[in-house]
């Protein structure tokens, strides 16, 4: 009797509140959460990450075969600076992407992008070795919250084919308000807003937009940046018909959450 082939594993899919590019320096119980989730998913053929930190006016992939480390912030120590994420690109995965999420167009990005640091601050405790291809998304400025969370749906069938999908911002993050002496707390408008994210993505990921409506949306997304890579997972856990649960969660300098979620 012939064997069943053998069907792709579903890959899980993440957000990730990344905080400070120092992350990627320290160990703490953020970066051991990541670690540990690298450490527990199937190994993935390829990872898409939709970063913060590649917010422009178009939808747009990475496609080269050898992306550079990107040291997008300054006034940190040299250590940072230093810090090289050497994973290869996966210039075939581009043209994949557009194929998977037409009619919307996207772009392919051979030259003037890379890994910025949204992403690699996370891989390399996720997964230190470097040697998974990473394709990035951008974040493209003109869509609505709407259009994202149709994008993160359409992706989802990516996940059939072995790639990790990653969303790496913060769903609270407002910087003018940080606040030095809270290391380890957020402020009540910080944490109520999150508390109505994470209320909405465990057990309504299709309702996500409502958070524009949040009395507390203003002060928690002052810029769409950081939530916008969010509004990905609550699709891709809509298009499975599914919720997200939550790694890890928290707050620094008042005005961060470092909350990530997983979607099996």
């Amino acid at each position: 009797m012939a064997e069943s082939p053998t069907l792709p594993t579903v890959m899980p899919a993440a957000f990730i509140g990344h905080g400070s590019p120092m992350n990627a320096l320290e160990h703490n119980r953020y970066t051991a959460a990541w670690r540990d989730f690298g450490a527990s998913v199937p190994r993935p053929r390829a990872i898409l990450v939709i970063s913060a930190h590649w917010y422009i006016n178009a939808t747009a992939v990475t496609a080269m075969p050898r992306p550079r480390t990107i040291h997008d912030f300054y006034g940190f120590p040299q250590e940072l600076f230093d810090v090289q994420y050497p994973a290869p690109g996966l210039p075939e995965l581009a043209a994949e992407i557009s194929e998977t999420v037409k009619p919307t167009w996207v772009g392919h990005d051979r030259d003037s992008w890379g890994i910025d640091h949204g992403t690699w601050s996370v891989l390399v405790h996720a997964f230190p070795d470097a040697s998974i291809p990473v394709v990035q998304l951008s974040i493209n400025a003109d869509k609505t919250l709407e259009e994202h969370v149709a994008l993160g749906a359409q992706l989802a069938e990516l996940r059939s084919r072995g790639v990790l999908i990653v969303g790496s911002g913060n769903i609270v993050h407002n910087l003018r308000a940080m606040n030095a002496r809270l290391p380890d707390s957020g402020f009540d408008w910080a944490t109520r807003f999150d508390d109505a994210a994470a209320n909405l993505l465990t057990a309504d990921p299709s309702g996500i937009v409502r958070l524009r409506e949040h009395a507390d949306f203003a002060a928690a997304v002052p810029t769409p940046d950081h939530f916008i890579p969010m509004l990905y997972l609550a699709g891709l856990s809509s298009a499975a018909d599914t919720v997200a649960s939550v790694l890890i969660d928290g707050y620094t300098y008042g005005s961060l959450s470092m909350t990530s979620y997983t979607v099996a």
